[in-house]
């Protein structure tokens, strides 16, 4: 059962990435300008190519004629009109070619360089404008991917690895490009010079043409065989490499983690097994188009057998001249070429295949969170929000993150939560900009369910500021204005004194225009704290969330910054989840929870006499920092 089950995904996928690339090839007409160029110069120099033999055949003949000439001219005059009458000529027939022959090659030579350079300046349009569109494409083809992987929701990245989505818009769109400037064209042109081609021959002669004819469907089954093996050997090349990629981009990212707890020697074993996973499966491709190259070469070479023997009996019978036969064997390499091209198409193909289908699988991906056909904008807000019995599981697992939810935060409020970890403090606040989407239950904000109003004018109106804090390459100015590019320098300095953040900026040599490290690395984790609220300040956000934004700031900053938060957000929701003593006794409510449950909902010290929960937090958690306080 489990074997037909994947057996018929097996199918599923193989159709899956031909569709795909059909898909891909489509994207040619948004590019229809360089595509005509391209394609229509490739006609041009195919016919140019095609009307060489033809004028070898004339320029041969010549040769042969002339030499016939000058040998019965030079014959004593009684023999000259019977070896004449022979080649079915007269003496003034065989004087007029004695006395042009030598222009007739001249001629001919000239017109064959005429044609060889039409060839090659159509050949340089046709490989320059594919190589245009294929760029083109590539551009369309990026820019839709990160266009896509911004606007899908945050479900999305967790079933989904980072460094196997860089390679999706990175290697695979470059399999692509490679096939529509290379494979797509070497394709198109084979097939011109094979129908073109078999054309010519029979009416040329049609019995060597016949010769050669059951090469091709072979070289089809080749073609069909090699290309339903070769797919899926990509597909896996590619995952191979995204998990290579992945390894190197984890542990680039966490070096400093990996140096602090000498993991070098792990980290070289994981890249060191996923490099030979992508050695195997290069190998085994290799393996496979080692095989191919042979086959279709020996396939050649037996059709130019054929011809050469067929073709020396036509000779011999006088029904075949040698020109005619040079022309034939010329336009057979048309039919040969073509052929020997056939596995570089079939690995274009097959790679370009592959990776369609992964491309378009994130391009195809439905988003968890989405705006309803009929969603509204949502007005200015003044910050009422209410969850009604809201349940919220992920991936529709079984088990809940939380389970029955209600509360009420009325504008103005703080909302303190706490909890345990994994209590469902950072879910609660996932869900209110709809990051993801409740399970069972509403979220209402202003009487407005989340989920009926479109996610820009939501999101607009909510400053957050998460646990882990991310800055942007730039400058700490442009970090700050990254929600407001068009704020005055006055405005971030603003924002920056309210998040307690202006002082150690001012003390950079250069200031706001002080470059941020990748990441924020050239940062401590409190002054990247700090100016990440400040982002979320410069917003003037009616409603504010706060995810443990002050972990990473000693007692007295954190002290300033909550000072500075209450003066700014007075009138103002805010949820803020915290460890430390501050935010629980400046907390409007504080709402407790338990695995998913809330257990209370109160002020501090109503909390403190009442729920054994809140007290085991408070003393074993934040009765440290009572200290701090009393002294501030």
């Amino acid at each position: 059962m489990q074997a037909s089950i994947k057996k018929e995904d097996g199918k599923r996928g193989a159709g899956g990435s031909r569709l795909g690339l059909r898909r891909a090839i489509a994207y040619l007409a948004k590019q229809k300008r360089t595509a005509l160029l391209a394609y229509g110069a490739l006609v041009i120099a195919t016919l140019a190519q095609l009307a060489v033999p033809k004028l070898v055949q004339n320029m041969i003949d010549v040769v042969t004629e002339g030499f016939a000439a000058n040998t019965i001219l030079g014959l004593p005059d009684f023999v000259q009109g019977v070896a004449a009458e022979r080649m079915g000529l007269n003496i003034e027939d065989l004087s007029n070619i004695q006395a042009n022959s030598v222009q007739w090659l001249i001629n001919g030579a000239l017109i064959i360089v005429a044609f060889a350079v039409v060839r090659a300046a159509f050949a340089f349009v046709q490989t320059y404008m594919a190589e245009t569109t294929s760029q083109g494409i590539a551009f369309d083809f990026r820019n839709e991917i990160f266009t896509k992987l911004q606007r899908l929701s945050f479900s999305y990245y967790d079933r989904n690895q980072t460094g196997q989505l860089m390679i999706r818009a990175t290697d695979d769109v470059e399999k692509v490009r490679l096939f529509i400037a290379q494979g797509l064209i070497l394709t198109v042109q084979a097939f011109l010079l094979l129908i073109a081609t078999l054309v010519i021959l029979f009416f040329t002669n049609w019995k060597l043409t016949l010769v050669i004819l059951p090469i091709l469907p072979l070289a089809l089954v080749l073609f069909m065989i090699f290309g339903s093996l070769a797919q899926p050997l990509f597909t896996a090349i590619q995952q191979k490499l995204a998990a290579l990629n992945t390894v190197l981009q984890e542990g680039l990212a966490g070096i400093k983690v990996v140096k602090a707890f000498n993991r070098q020697d792990y980290e070289q074993q994981r890249f060191d097994k996923a490099a030979d996973n992508l050695f195997a499966q290069s190998i085994a491709i290799a393996r496979t188009f080692s095989f191919l190259f042979p086959v279709i070469f020996t396939l050649a070479q037996i059709g130019s057998v054929a011809i050469l023997y067929f073709g020396g009996r036509q000779i011999v019978d006088g029904t075949l001249t040698i020109g005619q036969y040079q022309e034939f064997n010329l336009y057979l390499l048309y039919i040969f070429f073509p052929l020997g091209q056939l596995g570089f198409i079939i690995s274009l193909m097959a790679q370009a295949s592959a990776s369609a289908k992964r491309i378009f699988e994130i391009l195809d991906a439905k988003s968890d969170v989405e705006n309803k056909p009929d969603a509204i904008e949502l007005p200015p807000i003044q910050g009422h929000v209410e969850f009604k019995n809201v349940t919220f599981r992920y991936f529709e697992s079984s088990d809940n993150v939380l389970t029955d939810v209600s509360f009420s935060a009325k504008p103005g409020e703080t909302i303190a939560l706490l909890g345990a970890t994994g209590s469902g403090k950072t879910s609660i606040i996932n869900l209110i900009p709809r990051f993801y989407d409740t399970s069972e239950g509403a979220i209402l904000i202003d009487g407005h369910d989340v989920r009926d109003v479109t996610l820009d004018s939501l999101r607009s109106q909510i400053g957050i500021v998460l646990q882990e804090t991310n800055l942007f390459g730039g400058t700490i100015r442009d970090n700050i204005a990254f929600g407001r590019p068009d704020a005055s320098i006055e405005e971030v300095e603003e924002a920056a004194r309210a998040a307690a953040a202006h002082d150690f900026i001012k003390g950079f040599a250069e200031g706001y225009d002080t470059p941020v490290g990748e990441r924020g690395t050239t940062l401590s984790g409190g002054q990247k704290q700090r100016i990440a609220i400040a982002r979320a300040l410069l917003l003037n956000p009616h409603l504010l969330i706060l995810d443990d934004s002050t972990s990473s700031v000693d007692l007295v900053t954190e002290y300033k910054i909550q000072k500075a938060l209450d003066n700014l957000m007075a009138g103002h929701t805010s949820f803020v989840i915290a460890q430390r003593i501050s935010t629980v006794l400046n907390a409007s409510q504080i709402i407790v929870l338990d695995k998913g449950k809330v257990v209370a909902i109160g002020k501090h010290q109503d909390l403190l006499e009442r729920d054994a929960i809140y007290a085991e937090i408070y003393n074993s958690q934040l009765v440290g920092d009572v200290e701090i306080e009393e002294g501030n």
